[in-house]
Parts: structure tokens; C-alpha cells; sequence
């Protein structure tokens, strides 16, 4: 990952939280110590990112994603003498491209909400990432909509946040919700959609997650949904180890890169870095238990 460090805003300024990324399982890769967990980590407490959400795509990615968080008891010290520590959470979903093969185990996966011991830190804290997306159609749209209405179900009975993927799929993904309910906390994430998309889903209550795609040049619809989201509807996201921002597009992304997402969120908005950190992390806390 050759330049990454270079981008890495010091460790002085605001503090954020990664509100979806990938860190478990396989989804580091093989690429080395530059690329191990500890790295990742470590770089991301330098550029203030004190807090992730790591999010299952499957069964299996999910209860990764949950032994991540309860090895660290939620909590991963910083590096020594930076009196930080990264917190942790979890959600368990099952994607889109994996809809064909139903829900599986998924529900049981919900008995892991907290961990063990006297006073348990959340662990798993959200369903999804769920939704349709029938841009790559990896399973069907039938197979789609019903997994997804099912995952609704499932954070309406839970209580849970429930975490949106949804790709050339808008009117449908507006219908399910439209038939199965709105959790209180319903985040679209990665959100790709334009100010008419935004309006729809802030209509309904909901928060837009941003992802390094607010960096791309022609990304200007985004920005536009960006400038008009009100600031207690904003998270801010890197979905790592996809969808690097400017100016390190096209490397392995990672929590450290939340500051140059925040940082483009602010410029489209005209606020200053420091109140988009404060109101997204604010609004990650409240919604994820950290």
C-alpha cells in the first residue's frame, strides 16, 4: 500500500467513527504486516478514527465479524502513549449478491448482541448490510426482495439498526421498506444516489452514509445529496477495504481514509471539518451503542 502513511492526516484534530468497513476474515487480504489488522488499526487511531463498525455480508463474514469484536471485548487499545483506544462493533447481514441462499443461521447470530462478563460492551449492533442490488444480479430480484423484507423483519423485532445496500434498485428498495417497516435507525449506506434520492430516504427518517465515492470527480450528484442532508441524518463511512477516496483511489482502502471522506462531506456542506466530525460521530454513537 505505497503511500498510504503520506495520506494519513496527523494524529492532532478531530476524532471520527467508520460507520461500515471490512475487517474481518479475508477481507484484509494477503498483502502483508502493511495490511494486518494491528496495522490497520494503529494507522486509523494516528488519523483519529477511534471508533468502526465491522459489517457481515453473509453468515459467515458475520460471525467473523463478531469474533473480531468479542476477542477485543469491544475495545482494541491504540498504540502505546496515545491514550486511545478503538472500539468496536458489529452487524450481521446477509447481502444481496448472497440472497439466493436464503437467510440461513443468520437470526441466531443475534444471540451475540452483547458479550460476556458483568457489564458486556455491545457486540453485534445493526443487521445488514442488506438490500437489492440489481446492477451485477448475483441472485435474483424475486430472491433479493424477499431476504431483504426478511432483514427488515428481523431489526424491527430486534430493535436493531438496520444497514441498507441498494444499487440500481431504488424504487424497489423504497417498496420493500413501503411493505415491511422502517426500523427507527435505517442507514443507507455507501449512498450513491443524487439529491432526489436523498430526499426520498430522509423522508422516511432515515441517515446517508458517505463513502470515498463523495471524492470522485464525477461524483457530483453525491456531493449535491451531501450538501442537502441535514447533519443529524450524516455518517460518514469507508466501506475498507473498498472505494479509496482522492487522492489514494485505486489502493486497498482503510479506516485511516475517514478523514479525507469527512473532509469532502464538509467542503460540499461549506461546514468546517471539525462540525462534520463531531455530528457524525455523535450520530454514530447514538446509533450503533458505541
Amino acid at each position: 500500500m505505497t503511500g498510504v502513511r503520506d495520506a494519513i492526516p496527523p494524529s492532532v484534530g478531530p476524532t471520527w467513527v467508520d460507520a461500515h468497513c471490512h475487517l474481518q476474515g479475508d477481507y484484509l487480504g494477503d498483502a502483508g504486516d502493511e495490511a494486518s489488522l494491528d496495522g490497520v488499526l494503529a494507522r486509523a487511531v494516528a488519523a483519529g478514527v477511534t471508533r468502526m463498525v465491522c459489517v457481515g455480508t453473509s453468515v459467515p463474514a458475520s460471525r467473523q465479524a463478531i469474533e473480531l469484536v468479542r476477542c477485543h471485548d469491544g475495545t482494541v487499545p491504540g498504540p502505546p502513549g496515545s491514550g486511545t483506544s478503538v472500539a468496536l462493533r458489529a452487524t450481521v447481514g446477509v447481502h444481496p449478491h448472497e440472497a439466493g441462499g436464503g437467510l440461513g443461521a443468520l437470526a441466531s447470530l443475534l444471540d451475540w448482541r452483547r458479550g460476556a462478563g458483568e457489564h458486556p460492551p455491545p457486540v453485534v449492533a445493526g443487521i445488514g448490510e442488506c438490500g437489492l442490488d440489481y446492477h451485477y444480479d448475483h441472485a435474483s430480484h424475486r430472491d433479493q426482495r424477499e431476504v431483504f423484507a426478511a432483514q427488515v423483519g428481523l431489526a424491527l423485532e430486534a430493535s436493531l439498526p438496520l444497514v441498507i445496500h441498494t444499487r440500481d434498485a431504488w424504487d424497489d428498495t423504497f417498496a420493500v421498506l413501503a411493505d415491511a417497516g422502517v426500523p427507527r435507525w435505517t442507514i443507507f449506506h455507501c449512498f450513491t444516489g443524487g439529491p432526489g434520492e436523498a430526499s426520498r430516504c430522509l423522508e422516511l427518517g432515515a441517515v446517508l452514509s458517505f463513502s470515498g465515492i463523495v471524492t470522485f470527480k464525477n461524483a457530483g450528484d453525491v456531493r449535491a445529496a451531501a450538501a442537502l442532508c441535514p447533519l443529524d441524518s450524516l455518517l460518514v463511512e469507508t466501506d475498507s477495504p473498498y472505494l479509496a477516496p482522492v487522492p489514494v483511489r485505486g489502493t486497498t482502502n482503510e479506516p485511516s481514509r475517514i478523514p479525507l471522506i469527512g473532509a469532502a462531506v464538509a467542503a460540499a456542506k461549506g461546514l468546517p471539518v471539525e462540525e462534520v466530525a463531531a455530528a457524525t460521530t455523535r450520530n454514530a454513537r447514538a446509533i450503533f451503542g458505541f
